[in-house]
């Protein structure tokens, strides 16, 4: 008597749980157990605000997602409307609260400073946002399409979720035709072996890594990680490195990104055993010579997948990248999905 009386407290205590659970939003899993939303493998059921820009009609651009957690709410920053010189478009935030699903809320724009227009952008490129202590640094790129007269500023805030709120730094550091053969753009901040460093570069002569004196500086030796010597401008760029158990990971776009549903972006990786390198691929072909696992391609009606930042959460690491939707006339969206992981390495996404 005494057992059944348990199992049935049990019982009425699983109903409760699962009842309250959905009460408050989270989803309802096929197996019938519940969860924050964010546990489930494979690519997540987003909606909301996720991405609907179409020029002069709606105003929601999803290019280059970079992802956050503040509390209990998550924030996506993404490169900003393509606009004019005179008016170029600032970084655009969105947010959930609670769930990685959604639904998506988006913000606005964090307005473009006036130093960057000697750079002649239409807009600010392919953000990045880490925490130190309680304040929030956001980085950005601004440069001319097709050059390397480019520069990766910098702003912080200690609440991300106001656009109003970001205090500009200015550029962190530039490049400039003729100077420098690397192009400073797509900035990837990232704290390991008790420092701050920077990954960046598009094209030119590939990914490089730097560290930083503070988080508006950089400082010492430039390294080279990644490259596609023979092909054609060295289509590689928008840098993401994670640690992970014995290895850095190096995860970067291929290929032609921005041209709607003729996109050929895709996502490849790399990984090390220091953080400057060298990085192989999985067949250990150094990616400094061009090495690189393909892991996610363009994928029935998600065309041209890249830009991509990775959120680590608990024991699950969460891909997020733009893709133009093939059932929509190649309009941009973002799409989060879970990594699954096989002999410590990223599996293929198909």
């Amino acid at each position: 008597m005494k057992s059944k009386t348990i199992y049935a407290g049990v019982g009425i205590l699983v109903v409760v749980v699962v009842v309250s659970a959905v009460m408050l939003g989270f989803p309802l899993r096929d197996d019938g157990k519940t969860d924050n939303g964010n546990q489930d493998k494979g690519e997540l059921a987003m909606f909301g605000d996720i991405g609907d820009f179409i020029q002069d009609e709606v105003d929601d651009p999803a290019h280059d997602p970079a992802i956050i957690k503040d509390q209990n709410t998550y924030y996506v920053f993404s490169t900003g409307k393509l606009q004019n010189q005179e008016d170029p478009g600032g970084i655009y935030i969105r947010k959930s609260e609670g769930t990685l699903e959604g639904e998506w809320e988006a913000i606005g724009e964090i307005p473009a400073p006036d130093w960057i227009k000697e750079y002649g952008p239409n807009h600010l490129w392919a953000p990045q946002v880490v925490k130190r202590e309680d304040e929030y640094y956001l980085y950005y790129a601004t440069s001319s399409f097709g050059s390397n007269n480019s520069a990766i500023g910098a702003a912080s805030s200690k609440t991300p979720g106001d656009p109003e709120s970001w205090i500009d730094h200015g550029p962190v550091f530039t490049s400039q035709q003729g100077s420098e053969d690397y192009n400073a753009i797509d900035p990837h901040v990232f704290e390991a072996d008790d420092s701050w460093w920077i990954a960046f570069g598009s094209h030119f002569s590939g990914i490089k890594l730097q560290k930083m004196a503070s988080q508006t500086e950089v400082e010492g030796e430039i390294y080279t990680l990644a490259n596609r010597p023979g092909v054609a401008h060295n289509p590689i760029e928008a840098p993401t490195i994670i640690e992970k158990g014995n290895y850095f990971y190096l995860f970067t776009s291929w290929d032609q990104c921005c041209n709607g549903t003729d996109s050929t972006y895709k996502i490849a990786v790399g990984r090390s055993e220091s953080v400057t390198g060298p990085y192989v691929d999985k067949d250990g072909v150094p990616l400094e010579e061009g090495g690189g696992t393909v892991i996610l391609s363009t994928k029935g009606d998600q065309i041209g997948p890249g830009g991509q930042d990775i959120l680590q959460e608990g024991d699950i690491d969460y891909l997020i990248y733009h893709y133009y939707d093939g059932d929509a006339d190649g309009v941009i969206r973002m799409q989060i999905r879970s990594l699954d992981w096989q002999e410590e390495w990223p599996k293929q996404i198909n």
